[in-house]
């Protein structure tokens, strides 16, 4: 048996793991303790099961979700308002997600630097094209990962250190509860997690991956691993950014805010938290702010009908226009720990656009063969869509009522 590899897993957890993540789960442990732990865990399985989709959907036909779309939706004039769609659900929300992966950096280092956040968000998102428009980002992709699975380790450490009430945590887990005004950092959890954008990068990374020649079965074997074990490791990631929280700031009387998250590292670091949690923050926010226009870029290529040298052009610039967009919302002077909730909430929103038509293209049978879905991988990504669906519906009634 050939020796499991670390895959395009691991850069879908690195890019779930980003500012997103640590502001909102450190909200949610802030404000409601271990009360949504059950929503961070209905979010890992979510995740699970849809990137293993993708993953599969990438190995097997060698295209990536838009592509697929284009190709073997039926009937076809349902083509192009669909991709139009998924693309502009794609394109708003990478905007927004990127925005928020661009103050998080940007936090990180007015915490470590000082200086204005306007100043270092534009300085970020310069970076961040510059590296998309050279394509010499791979040994910094490689770099910023440790850097957060690094952050990882000091939180998990952290938690255990801090000996959290654990009975508390596992009735959080397993007893699902919605406190008043806990709505929005619901499907924000769910947002960070199960990233839509995500779907698109994996299904087109799997390919690069493990190229056409490795055995059909021992690639999806192979990317099941690494797609369970980095997602499982995001998962436990999360929970110790949110049991950490919950520990140092909820009913303790301490507040919460942009200045004060780094106090729930000071257990294990003391007077170096804050720069741990900013150099942290700065690393997982330049990943994220990287792997979201890829994934836009592979997702409007894909869904043209274009040749190889103009699909890598193509790829460029809508990652270019992502970058830009999300500097300017970045520019705007919005309030950093709001905005970031703000695009992982709408991307809460989003999923359900995407994952229905993901749960299609692995039905195809004519694109997929025998490895279509199942019928209990059906019933459980069906599950995720409703569960998700209803949660944004009721959000948006409240809103209007």
């Amino acid at each position: 048996m050939n020796k499991p590899k670390l895959g395009p897993g691991l850069l879908v957890a690195a890019a779930f793991i980003g500012p997103g993540t640590m502001a909102t789960a450190s909200q949610a442990g802030a404000s409601f303790g271990f009360a949504l732990l059950w929503a961070l865990l209905f979010s890992v399985l979510a995740t699970w099961i849809l990137q293993e989709m993708a993953a599969r959907l990438g190995l097997v036909t060698r295209a990536g979700l838009a592509e697929a779309l284009r190709l073997h939706l039926r009937p076809k004039w349902l083509v192009w308002p669909a991709l139009v769609l998924v693309l502009g659900a794609i394109g708003v929300g990478n905007a927004a997600y990127e925005a928020g992966n661009i103050m998080g950096a940007a936090l990180g280092l007015s915490a470590v630097l000082g200086g204005a956040q306007v100043t270092w968000s534009l300085l970020i998102g310069l970076l961040a094209a510059t590296l998309l428009w050279i394509n010499r980002y791979r040994w910094l992709e490689r770099l910023l990962i440790a850097l957060v699975l690094l952050m990882s380790v000091v939180f998990v450490a952290t938690l255990w250190m801090v000996q959290p009430d654990w009975s508390s945590m596992a009735r959080g887990l397993w007893s699902p509860s919605m406190p008043d005004g806990s709505l929005l950092l619901v499907i924000a959890l769910i947002g960070t997690t199960v990233v839509p954008y995500n779907l698109f990068l994996h299904a087109s990374g799997v390919a690069e991956k493990w190229p056409a020649s490795t055995p059909l079965p021992e690639a999806l074997s192979q990317a099941r691993w690494d797609t369970g074990l980095s997602i499982s490791l995001g998962g436990l990631i999360t929970l110790a950014i949110l049991g950490t929280a919950a520990t140092a700031f909820f009913q303790t009387g301490s507040a919460f805010a942009p200045a004060t998250m780094a106090q729930q590292l000071e257990p294990l670091l003391g007077a170096s938290a804050r720069w741990c949690y900013g150099i942290g923050l700065f690393a997982a926010g330049l990943t994220s702010a990287i792997a979201a226009p890829m994934a836009a870029g592979f997702a409007v290529s894909g869904a043209l009908s274009l040749a190889p040298a103009q699909r890598a052009a193509c790829r460029r610039w809508v990652s270019l226009a992502v970058v830009g967009v999300g500097t300017l919302f970045a520019c705007l002077g919005v309030k950093p720990l709001a905005a970031i909730i703000f695009a992982q909430a709408f991307n809460g929103f989003l999923l359900p656009i995407v994952a229905i038509f993901l749960l299609y293209v692995m039905n195809q049978r004519a694109l997929l063969g025998e490895h279509v879905n199942g019928a209990i991988a059906n019933v459980l990504a069906t599950a995720v869509v409703v569960m998700v669906t209803a949660l944004s519906a009721w959000k948006l009634v409240t809103l209007v009522l």
